[in-house]
């Protein structure tokens, strides 16, 4: 499950959640982009991702960076899994898809929708909250709290 988890939320969760029910092995994976700069640094997130699954023994967190296609045939994944909120999200996960099977004709991808009681959240919605000091923690995994916290102070 790709993502820039910048940070990750409690749908990021569930949706991950859901999906190591399925898959034996899940691979929950922060895209480096370098052309962006988000709110945490890669290996902030990459801990935020750790702390966020450590109760799902299947769920293996990592960074990357790169074409995603090339991280799925480098760890022989078939399959990834992405969420949607909605049909923007829908359409534009289902674009990906197209351009990660034209350069990797084996890949599949499985779009997972998102629980109703999480449309509204995202990182973005995560961030805002944060910047302005506002409560957020009814929207992040119950595992990144302390972690968040002692971030955020930093900044």
């Amino acid at each position: 499950m790709p993502g820039s988890f910048d940070p990750v939320t409690i749908g990021h969760y569930d949706i991950a959640r859901r999906a190591a029910e399925i898959f034996d092995r899940l691979y929950v994976v922060a895209f480096v982009n370098s052309e962006k700069h988000g709110r945490f640094q890669a290996p902030d997130r990459l801990r935020l991702l750790e702390a966020a699954f450590a109760d799902i023994p299947n769920i293996h967190c990592e960074l990357s960076d790169g074409l995603l296609a090339d991280y799925a045939v480098r760890h022989d994944i078939g399959v990834l899994v992405k969420g949607a909120r909605g049909s923007v999200d829908f359409d534009y996960e289902l674009s990906l898809s197209l351009i990660n099977r034209a350069v990797e004709p084996e890949l599949d991808t499985i779009i997972l929708p998102t629980k109703q009681e999480y449309l509204h959240i995202s990182s973005t919605m995560v961030s805002e909250m944060i910047k302005y000091g506002r409560d957020y923690a009814n929207y992040v995994p119950s595992g990144t709290l302390r972690l968040l916290h002692e971030l955020t102070k930093k900044k």
